[in-house]
């Protein structure tokens, strides 16, 4: 009996700690400047990240820009702490906010990009996912082609949805 109680215990705590290691994800070390540089199909620079464990949640945002001026990846992963306004809530207040997102099928459990233009080719878009508690933003600047630009992010966000 009192074996089953360790293992019980050992277990619970076993899963609290992954929980809490699962909460932390560095974006920078699923997404490589390797994977950005293909993304935008030219060498960036160094990735400039930052980690912030706020009373809100877990942030874990990273950039990269490309060596000659114009394109940059940009990663986003905020993880709601209980009792906050979760992702669900952040990504309807985009909408609230005037933002037009387009729908997007496949990723999460809602997804929506916006591409910021008006008229001509757009320069970026965002990419902004839910899945659970997370919210995950990919933005590709600097590719004309629109079309392209969605299909890299959508793969830069499976990837990051992947291990959290």
């Amino acid at each position: 009996m009192r074996a089953l109680f360790v293992f019980s215990l050992m277990a619970a705590l076993t899963n609290f700690a992954s929980a809490a290691e699962e909460k932390k994800i560095d974006v920078s070390t699923i997404v490589t400047k390797a994977d950005a540089e293909k993304t935008l199909g030219e060498p960036v620079s160094d990735a400039r990240t930052r980690n912030i464990d706020g009373q809100d949640g877990y942030y874990s945002k990273c950039n990269y820009s490309s060596l000659n001026p114009g394109k940059s990846l940009i990663l986003h992963l905020y993880r709601a702490a209980p009792g906050t306004p979760g992702p669900r809530k952040q990504f309807e207040m985009l909408k609230d906010g005037g933002i037009i997102l387009k729908p997007v099928t496949g990723l999460g459990d809602k997804a929506g990009v916006f591409s910021g233009h008006e008229s001509g080719p757009a320069k970026g878009i965002m990419l902004y996912v839910v899945r659970g508690n997370a919210f995950v933003t990919v933005g590709v600047g600097g590719l004309i082609d629109e079309t392209a630009a969605l299909e890299k992010a959508k793969g830069i966000a499976r990837k990051i949805l992947a291990k959290i």
